[in-house]
């Protein structure tokens, strides 16, 4: 049951936009008659579930896709480089979708000094914020979501001490930038400007 639930919910995610995987799931589990199930995937399965469904079904798609979320996620942090951004998600575990946003973290001791930034730069964006939780502490996090590209850019700005809570390693964004860049070599369209500090 818990497999087929993972399969489900996998196609819900890449074809319905469905980015929530505990919604996937329920909505996955309603569909095949076990609303009440106790047994639910756990987002690993979901994963695993909608790599095989891309694999399969979407193969050609997603890496076009995935390759534009990509090039599109290194030039927002080109941008956004004063501020330590960390690409999370899924454009960077790979499984992103035709529905898919780029989900950027960064780390400065000041959201208003972002907000500044983007006006400055004449960056169309809305603002929020988003409730997470720190151990046992809530807090609200404020979230940027940029407008000017194909795909919206969701910012979420933390603290910076709170990188350590979430276990970057130091040269996590070097490798990032990195790896993108020689990921952007390998499309015709790609145009990198400059190299990262």
């Amino acid at each position: 049951m818990r497999e087929r639930i993972a399969h489900q919910a996998a196609r819900i995610i890449a074809e319905d936009g469905l980015q929530d995987y505990a919604s996937a799931k329920h909505k996955a589990a309603r569909q095949i008659g076990a609303p009440d199930t106790h047994s639910l995937p756990d987002n690993d399965e979901v994963e695993r579930a909608l790599r095989d469904y891309q694999a399969i079904y979407q193969r050609d798609e997603q890496s076009v896709r995935l390759r534009q979320l990509r090039q599109q996620a290194l030039e927002a942090m080109r941008l956004l480089e004063p501020f330590n951004p960390y690409l999370t998600g899924s454009v960077l575990n790979g499984t992103a979708t035709r529905h898919s946003d780029i989900d950027l973290q960064l780390f400065t001791d000041s959201a208003k000094v972002v907000e500044l930034f983007l006006l400055a730069r004449r960056v169309s964006y809305k603002s929020g914020e988003k409730h997470l939780h720190f151990g046992s502490e809530e807090r609200s996090i404020p979230v940027f979501t940029l407008l000017d590209g194909p795909a919206e850019i969701n910012v979420t700005v933390f603290a910076t001490e709170d990188i350590r809570q979430n276990g970057y390693p130091l040269d996590a964004r070097k490798v990032l930038l990195d790896g993108f860049r020689q990921d952007a070599s390998r499309c015709p369209t790609a145009r990198l400007e400059r190299e990262p500090s």
